[in-house]
């Protein structure tokens, strides 16, 4: 006769050293005609790549590629059709003794200073004044931005037309006050000061909503202890808000100083430099830029190992000016 099955704890498998129950162990090794699972490494992502690989090959093709290329051509002598004939450092050496480079430097020089210091102070003001506005906000936000998403050619040609020397519409404002003509379009200096408001007129709204953006990022809390501490409304601004605000004043200055440099499309439809214009960048040379030089040389004259010998020292030029700007406006910062 069989005995019973047991149940309760005594059913329960003991250790073989003790009378505690058996605790469950996982086990270590899969079983047998199980598949283990592939490492994920790199080409396991490969989908992923491939979706995104059209950018990095357009932006290899297209940017990464003649900028080394530039670079390789800075060496050489080439005329776009013959032979490439390497020439070291004869490029840059020619660079330095042309008078016409260093009179597209200065050109720019001047443009970029008259363009940048008001562009960055009116975006300043505007944006202070946005800022404390209640109504029309967004109005005014896009009204103020509009002039940067505009066409760089259309607005050259609208200030070309407004500041014509004989038929501009501010020659015709200052005629009807008896005011003579003022040659806007010929005067070294007056060249100069269009293409600098142009420049002025195009990027004041964008770097506007950045500092609007900085500010409404500040805390109202400190706004409200400073006016409990009795702080007036200029008091507060250049004691709170341009301090709180100067990592992004440091940004803007950078950018305007890269968007500031390379003003080439301006004077090129303002005075219509074109192969058969002997003044390229106005009589007298005077908004001759140095990437209108660089276009010039490369491109009028087919000397692209010239013309890329200028871009790379324009480009140390670029970057020894944002170091300095950076350095100045951090040394600002610690004190």
């Amino acid at each position: 006769m069989s005995s019973p099955p047991v149940t309760g704890s005594a059913a329960v498998p003991r250790h073989h050293g003790g009378p505690g129950p058996a605790r469950f162990r996982p086990r270590r090794t899969p079983p047998a005609g199980a598949v283990r699972p592939g490492r994920r490494g790199v080409l396991s992502h490969w989908r992923q790549y491939l979706a995104i690989s059209p950018f990095f090959l357009i932006f290899g093709v297209f940017s990464l590629f003649p900028v080394f290329y530039s670079l390789y051509l800075a060496f050489q002598r080439w005329d776009g059709m013959g032979t490439v004939q390497f020439v070291g450092l004869d490029q840059f050496r020619f660079l330095l003794d042309d008078p016409v480079f260093w009179l597209s430097i200065r050109n720019t020089l001047v443009i970029w200073v008259l363009s940048t210091v008001p562009t960055l102070f009116g975006a300043l003001v505007l944006a202070t004044l946005l800022h404390s506005v209640r109504r029309f906000k967004g109005f005014y936000r896009i009204a103020l931005y509009i002039p940067n998403v505009t066409s760089i050619v259309a607005v050259s040609i609208f200030f070309g037309a407004v500041f014509s020397n004989n038929f501009g519409l501010v020659n015709a404002i200052l005629g009807t006050v008896g005011i003579s003509p003022v040659p806007w379009l010929s005067n070294p200096w007056l060249i100069k000061l269009v293409i600098a408001l142009l420049m002025t007129w195009m990027w004041t709204g964008y770097n506007m909503i950045i500092y609007l953006a900085g500010l409404q990022a500040i805390p109202t809390q400190i706004y409200e202890a400073a006016r409990l501490d009795g702080a007036g409304p200029i008091r507060t601004f250049f004691q709170i808000t341009m301090p709180i605000m100067r990592p992004i004043i440091l940004f803007t200055v950078i950018i305007s100083t890269i968007n500031g440099l390379q003003s080439f499309s301006e004077p090129q439809v303002l005075f219509g430099s074109n192969a058969a214009n002997p003044n390229l960048g106005g009589p007298g040379q005077a908004g001759l830029t140095t990437l209108l030089y660089f276009y010039q040389s490369a491109f009028v004259n087919n000397d692209y190992g010239y013309g890329a010998a200028i871009v790379w020292a324009f480009f140390v030029l670029i970057m020894v000016l944002v170091v300095v700007n950076w350095r100045v406006v951090q040394r600002g910062r610690k004190s």
